[in-house]
């Protein structure tokens, strides 16, 4: 059994800040889960492209106003109560109007080092 508190993630090596995001990485692949889950802070009036080319992801919104645009799609609101998967490796734009905070979802399970590169990619790493 595997039990966590946020706080304890917190200013650690697993709470993961980018220029427009904060990743506290609750579950990663050394839990053995087979999947990664994050408490993510998307910050306000900002605009993220992300291509999750080696990883599936599912998105629950927890607090905030923003929204999604796939490549080639339309926009999708995001509000709380909001859940997004990204099932074929969608290239898209992430908007954040307010603070968003997200519950994500990886698989594979990110290691916990990963932050995205000049493309929007999380690198995979193997262990």
């Amino acid at each position: 059994m595997i039990v966590k508190q946020l706080e304890d993630i917190i200013g650690t090596q697993d709470d993961v800040h980018a220029a427009t995001w904060n990743s506290r990485r609750l579950l990663l692949r050394k839990d053995g889960m087979g999947f990664s889950m994050h408490d993510t802070l998307i910050k306000a009036g900002t605009e993220t492209f992300i291509w999750y080319k080696h990883h599936l992801e599912a998105v629950y919104c927890i607090e905030g106003e923003g929204e999604i645009e796939p490549e080639g799609d339309r926009i999708y609101p995001i509000v709380p109560g909001t859940l997004y998967a990204l099932s074929g490796n969608e290239k898209h734009l992430l908007r954040a109007k307010t603070q968003l905070r997200m519950i994500c979802v990886f698989n594979p399970p990110l290691t916990g080092r990963e932050v995205h590169d000049e493309h929007g990619i999380y690198p995979l790493i193997e262990e």
